[in-house]
């Protein structure tokens, strides 16, 4: 049995986790993660404190210590900076997965494991193996509706060892099952659907309170101006709607398919197979991350190129430097530059990078 500290979010995954390790005879205790209050204005409600009263009442209910860690500092230098350098450099960052990498299985590990836990566990919706060698491994979760192994896939080898995901082995209905059966009082509490810690914050508001406006044109792959937006920081690839830009066809909208930053201005086209710039076939991925074995070699992997997006064969080849080349059996829509592709063999998390282009 491990000394095992769980991420307590407040919501139902986490509190049947704890729940979970405490039946299985570990030594539990819980720590909320304080990363973000929203003391800054921003529109949109940020529920840390409701979150910790509930975390702090399924710990009275389970009977086992519970903290509250302040990594506010933390989340701004690693976190809020990232989202703004990012969003400024006409890159599209992923928060969620670099918070799992930098905060969850970061800071909040470290902490840990400086305070003599063995292990940190939390409510995704993964599966750990322990291999003969002592690694770990990666799998997806049981619940393919739930599965979040895409979100872990920036750990590390490290983070991985200590990484424990109880609920991964669950389809979503029995873990609100075991939390009725625990009598857990978050039993019934609707999932959070926010940024990594930010609560109902839109990504819009959150930019737009650090970055000013930007007017430009929006042009057309022919360079016929169209429109004014308000700033690149604000369109993301294969953006549908928001841009303000009627379409001239019947049936047909227009979609983000680029950005020129040195002109300033956005470029909207059709969403089809054969638009420009938006269905691509080759990328380089860079900052990679290998939970087990690097990706030095030639190989066929499975690439998932957002969360939501099914994994695709393609084949790797390393350049060196922390990069590999992708290319895709079939085009994909919408790669973004700043999007994570986490990268599988079969159910088997390998890792992933950071999407540097595409073409």
């Amino acid at each position: 049995m491990a000394k095992v500290l769980v991420g307590l979010s407040g919501g139902v995954d986490s509190a049947v986790a704890a729940a979970l390790l405490l039946e299985q005879g570990h030594e539990v205790a819980a720590g909320y993660m304080k990363n973000w209050i929203n003391d800054e204005g921003i529109p949109g409600e940020c529920p840390w404190e409701q979150d910790i009263d509930d975390a702090r009442a399924v710990t009275k209910t389970l009977g086992i210590e519970f903290r509250v860690i302040d990594l506010i500092d933390s989340y701004r230098d690693r976190i809020v900076e990232y989202l703004i350098e990012g969003y400024r450099s006409g890159i599209t960052p992923n928060p969620d997965v670099w918070c799992n990498r930098e905060m969850k299985f970061g800071v909040f590990l470290d902490y840990a494991l400086a305070q003599g836990f063995e292990q940190v566990a939390t409510g995704h919706y993964a599966r750990r193996r322990t291999l003969a060698d002592g690694s770990a491994a990666i799998l997806r979760g049981a619940d393919p509706n739930k599965d979040q192994s895409y979100f872990l896939s920036l750990m590390t080898r490290h983070q991985a060892a200590h990484a424990l995901f109880p609920t991964g082995e669950m389809l979503k209905p029995e873990v609100r099952e075991v939390a009725r059966r625990f009598n857990l009082p978050v039993a019934e509490k609707k999932d959070s659907q926010g940024i990594c810690f930010l609560g109902q914050v839109k990504m819009s508001d959150f930019l737009r309170h650090y970055l000013p406006d930007s007017p430009g044109e929006i042009v057309d792959v022919s360079g016929k101006i169209l429109g004014e937006h308000h700033g690149l920081h604000l369109y993301t690839l294969g953006q549908r709607k928001g841009h303000g830009v009627a379409s001239p066809r019947d049936g047909m909208a227009y979609v983000v398919v680029g950005k020129d930053p040195g002109g300033n201005r956005l470029i909207v086209g059709w969403d089809t197979p054969g638009s420009e710039g938006l269905y691509t076939r080759n990328c380089i991925v860079g900052m990679l991350s290998a939970i087990q074995e690097p990706f030095d070699s030639r190989r066929r992997v499975e690439a998932q190129p957002r969360y939501r997006t099914k994994a695709e064969p393609a084949l790797m080849e390393p350049l060196g430097a922390g990069k590999v080349r992708l290319e895709w059996q079939r085009p994909q829509r919408a790669i973004a530059a700043g999007q994570i592709c986490a990268f599988y063999d079969g159910g088997r998390l390998l890792g992933g990078g950071v999407f540097e282009s595409a073409w």
